[in-house]
Formats: C-alpha cells, structure tokens, sequence
C-alpha cells in the first residue's frame, strides 16, 4: 500500500536524514528536514498532510522535548517514531511513554528498516480513525509554588498532629504491567506532598520488577525485609515512617525488598498490619503493586480506601481491567475501584474505554512520556521537575478528586474551586503572547 500524499516530518543529522529520505522517496514518500520546534510548528502550520514525525532524542532531548509538545498542541496527534538512547529505553514503560502511536528505535539502525517503521506507523495512521477525547476532567499547569506547606511535619520526624484522623490507604494497580503504575503512584505523590501539604508514604509493593527507588534516583534505599531481618536480631520494632528514605519532594519511599529471592518475612498479614500502622504517621499511603493477584495482594486489597486502575486506550489494556473488575467483584472490593486513563489523548477514545470498562473514572491523564523520562534521569518526579506541564495539571486533578471522596471533611471545596480557577486562568495566560511567556506566544 503506497500512501504518496504523506509527508514525514524527520529531525535526524544531515547525513542520516539524506539516506532515510532516498529510502522514502522511492516508497512514494516526502522527508521534510525540521532543526527546531518553531520549524516543525511552522510545518504543520502550512500542511495537513504529515503522517509521523521522526525525532532524535539522543542527540538533541531538550529539543525533541519541544518538538513531541508541538505534536501534540491543540487538536494535533501525530504519531513520532524517536531515536532514543539504550539506557532510556528500558524505562520507558514508567512514564506512560508506551502510546500505542508512538514507536521508539535506538542507533545503529538501517535507513531501510526505518523506512519500513515508517510505512508501518503511516498505514496505521490512515487506516485507524483515532477518537480525540473531551478536555473535560483535563486541566492545564500549575501555578502554585512547588514547596511543601510548612506547617506540616516531615516524614518520620515526632507524632501525628493532635486530632490527626487516620491516612488514607490508595492502591495503584492493573494485572497488566507497562501501564503508567509507577508514573502515576510517584507523581501523585509528589503533588499531594508539594500541592496540597500532605504527609505521604509511597510504598512499593512490587517485589519483582518494582523500580520506584530507580526512577527518583534512589540507590539502594533501606528496605522492608532488611529492616525486619535487623528487627529480628537487634528487638527494636521499628515503623515504616522510620524505615522509609525522604524523597526530595518530601515523600517518604519503601521499596519491600532488594530480590525477589529474598521476600521470605514479608509475611502477608505483617505486611498489611505494618501499612495500616503507617497511616498513623501520615495523610496518605499510596501502595505500587506488582500486576498479581497472590496473597501480599489481596492482603493489601482488603485494607485499600481507595484502588486506582491505570487504563492506557488499548484492548489488551482494557481486557485486563475489565477481568480485575470482575475478580474485585468476587473479593468484595468492587465499590473502591476507579480507573484513571493514561496517555488519554491517543488510542480509543476515552469515552469508550468507561463505557467498556464500566468503572468510574477518576481522571484523564494525557500523553507526555519524555517529560517522565528525563525526569527519572535526573531522579525527581516530574512535579518537580516539569511543575507547569499540562499533565502535571492532569495529576493535580486527579489528586483533587480523590481528597474530594476520602476526605470530604477536611477539604475545603472553595479552596479546591479556587485551585482550579488558578490552573485554568495559567492555561488561558500562556496562550497570550507576553514577554517571557515561554518558547512561543500562541
């Protein structure tokens, strides 16, 4: 199948973009060479018909950054095929860079099998009608400064506040892996630590493939089972507040175990008895569960406020939660699940995914995988890092709505009407061209 209309936006050295547009021409493809976001935007401004956009990210990360948002910029969502560096790669599946769009390769490549990704992603393209979701429940940056409120204690430090209820238990999981678990457990944290002043413990139960500590840059943090081992030795029954390593967003971290070979004290009910104590010590415990339904997991279940299922737009995706749905059901925990979209802006449309799914949902949370990569490159979250991108506003939401259901008490609704008011006007302020109003005024 020839699809001659399509034009390919590609972003590669002189040398490599002139071999792979000989391979394209001769497919019946146009290559149009782009240096820089304003070139690519002026492009697609001119055209309608460029199919994929091929970025480097080895060479050039803060410039393809600029180049994937200006794909994504109002209506648009063009597919980008990018050039990433190996150790990038095995990371990707944290930060919701999995769009079912978006490919990735790595150097050394042929200039004729990128021509075939190409073709491959273009008849996708074309022949895949994709349903771009309402903006309903997405809001725009953040404007609030990224400090933790100073009235709050420090992880850890002396006892809960007189009158402090007990935290909050939110489990983030989905029995399919590569989901955004990981992404959405850290950031949440890091907005309901930074945002909204609140004490939170991020644990991660994933004693498998768990990389919570990997993607904040944490190296080889104090663990569950060692603390209980030198518990075992020493008589001193430590908490997890005292146990867990402080983020330097202010949350507190638990990784459960160094191996998976080692796990054998991590008794289930233990386990669960421990993160019931913990919420003693904090607002929030948000759990990052391994994608299984063993003993540790329904443990953990059966003490969840809340459950949140991450749903990326794709079938096998929407077949695993709608099988979780199902075993809920049958555990009794049906009521407590919510699924939260991820990479919303791309694959079926998120309309379809609720309706199938026949879950409430909680928020939508759009596509933005490279800013979570270099983020964990550089071991913040990407509240930190990136506190005005628009999926940070994403998560903002999402934060907002879940202290609206499990803490309806404390939270003063004006407060969070206030907050949104304050997003949505940045929103509208960064569309007007003013000095110092980033890259491009639009």
């Amino acid at each position: 199948m020839v699809l001659s209309r399509s034009a390919i936006a590609i972003a590669l050295p002189r040398p490599e973009f002139i071999s792979v547009r000989d391979y394209l021409a001769e497919a019946g493809y146009e290559a149009v060479a782009v240096t820089s976001a304003d070139e690519l935007d002026r492009l697609l401004g001119s055209r309608n018909d460029v199919g994929v956009a091929v970025l480097d990210g080895e060479s050039d990360f803060d410039g393809t950054l600029e180049m994937y948002a200006v794909l994504h910029e109002g209506d648009r969502r063009i597919p980008a095929l990018l050039l990433m560096p190996p150790r990038s790669l095995g990371r990707m599946d944290m930060g919701g860079s999995g769009d079912v769009q978006d490919e990735y390769f790595t150097r050394p490549y042929s200039a004729e099998s990128l021509r075939w990704r190409i073709e491959a992603m273009l008849i996708r393209v074309e022949n895949k009608a994709v349903e771009t979701p309402a903006e309903d429940g997405m809001v725009g940056g953040n404007d609030e400064p990224a400090t933790p409120a100073a009235t709050r204690p420090v992880e850890g430090q002396g006892p809960s506040p007189a009158g402090h209820k007990h935290g909050r238990i939110v489990i983030v999981f989905n029995p399919k892996g590569g989901v955004g678990k990981t992404t959405i457990s850290t950031n949440l944290g890091a907005v309901l630590r930074i945002h909204k002043g609140q004490r939170v413990l991020l644990v991660d139960c994933d004693t498998i493939t768990g990389h919570v500590a990997s993607s904040l840059g944490l190296e080889r943090p104090r663990t569950l089972a060692s603390a209980w081992r030198d518990d075992a030795r020493t008589g001193i029954d430590e908490s997890m507040a005292q146990i867990a390593t402080v983020h330097s967003s202010g949350i507190g971290v638990l990784v459960m175990a160094e191996s998976p070979l080692h796990t054998e004290i991590l008794e289930p009910k233990r386990v669960a008895d421990a993160i019931l104590a913990a919420r003693e010590s904090y607002d929030w415990v948000i759990l990052d569960m391994h994608p299984d339904y063993g003993p540790l997991n329904q443990a953990l279940f059966a003490q969840a406020d809340k459950i949140l299922v991450p749903i990326t737009p794709d079938i096998p995706c929407i077949r695993a939660a709608v099988q979780f749905r199902d075993v809920a059901g049958e555990l009794g925990i049906r009521e407590r699940l919510s699924i939260v979209i991820n990479r919303a802006n791309s694959g079926i449309g998120a309309s379809d995914v609720e309706r199938v799914v026949m879950l409430p949902s909680l928020a939508r949370i759009r596509s933005a995988g490279m800013l979570f990569v270099r983020a964990a490159d550089e071991g913040k979250s990407a509240v930190e890092r990136f506190p005005t991108a628009k999926v940070i506003g994403d998560i903002d939401a999402l934060a907002d709505r879940l202290m609206e259901e499990l803490e309806p008490g404390d939270v003063s609704r004006l407060g969070l009407l206030s907050r949104r008011f304050k997003r949505f006007f940045a929103r509208l302020s960064a569309q007007v061209p003013w000095p110092g109003n980033g890259r491009r005024g639009r």
